[in-house]
């Protein structure tokens, strides 16, 4: 017991300590830190006493989260020489740009493959849990359907105008994530822990899923845009050097490792707590 409540303070710290890095702009510490909270977090899940019918669904879920972050981890290290291309504006040059552009993409595709497999796994583990038929039951799925139209609406609203074949070719493994969250949301108000954190988490991991399709969609856009011959679309190529807001704090980045982060932790604590009650019941 103390060795899990040691891990579960530790997994909390480091997800503030990723937060906070992320909030200083500074990149790698952050995937490092979110990467020991995952890791803390997954033997947790591994020690705590009870809870065998959601252990492994759980523990293989966030595991693969851990994958992921350690994967996002290595990518920057790759990068973090790369501090600008000089080219001359030629073909060659800008051929080179939306290959590495596209690299970049296949990348957080793969990535939101992993996600989209880490979070099938806790929905198995929601899934496994028994159904208490609790009224609250109804709220999940009505608050599942509200943000899978506000998600819809945001997607057909912001990229209707790009191919939706080659688009969703694109960002299916996020959109699989996407609805995956948003269904485990749905069916969690029935299966929830007192306290809720089962729900609440998966709110937090819906809202994760939904912007990281929006972000690898707006990044597959700019790629077409560029890239798509029929429209000879010519792209100027300089220098890349520094934004004005390195340095500052980075609300954005911040804001999304500890949707992401508090979305892992609490879903992996809410369901543990579920199959604890339902089996104390």
């Amino acid at each position: 017991m103390r060795l899990s409540f040691g891990l579960l303070v530790a997994s909390g710290a480091a997800g503030l300590l990723s937060v906070a890095a992320a909030l200083l702009a500074m990149p790698a510490a952050s995937l490092q830190f979110g990467l020991v909270m995952l890791l803390a977090l997954l033997g947790y899940v591994l020690a705590s006493p009870g809870a065998r019918r959601v252990r492994w669904a759980v523990a293989a879920g966030i595991g693969l989260l851990a994958v992921v972050a350690a994967t996002r981890l290595s990518w920057y290290q790759e990068q973090i020489d790369e501090t600008g291309w000089l080219t001359s504006g030629q073909g060659a040059a800008k051929a080179a740009l939306l290959a590495r552009w596209r690299e970049m993409i296949d990348r957080e595709r793969l990535a939101a493959l992993g996600l989209a497999l880490g979070v099938l796994c806790l929905a198995a583990g929601v899934l496994a849990l028994p159904s208490r038929g609790r009224r609250r039951g109804a709220v999940t799925a009505v608050l599942a359907l509200l943000l899978f139209s506000w998600f819809g609406l945001g997607i057909a609203r912001e990229f209707g105008r790009y191919p939706l074949r080659d688009l969703l070719g694109t960002v299916w493994p996020a959109l699989l994530a996407a609805l995956v969250t948003v269904g485990a949301l749905a069916l969690s108000g029935w299966r929830a822990d007192r306290r809720w954190l089962l729900p609440v988490g998966l709110v937090l991991l819906s809202l994760g899923a939904a912007n990281a399709c929006s972000d690898l969609a707006a990044a597959w856009s700019g790629w077409w845009v560029m890239a798509r011959p029929a429209e000879h679309a010519f792209l100027q190529l300089g220098i890349a050097v520094s934004t004005s807001s390195e340095g500052f704090p980075q609300v954005s980045r911040a804001g999304e490792a500890a949707i992401t982060l508090a979305g892992a932790g609490l879903v992996a604590v809410g369901a543990l707590r579920s199959s604890r009650e339902a089996d104390a019941a």
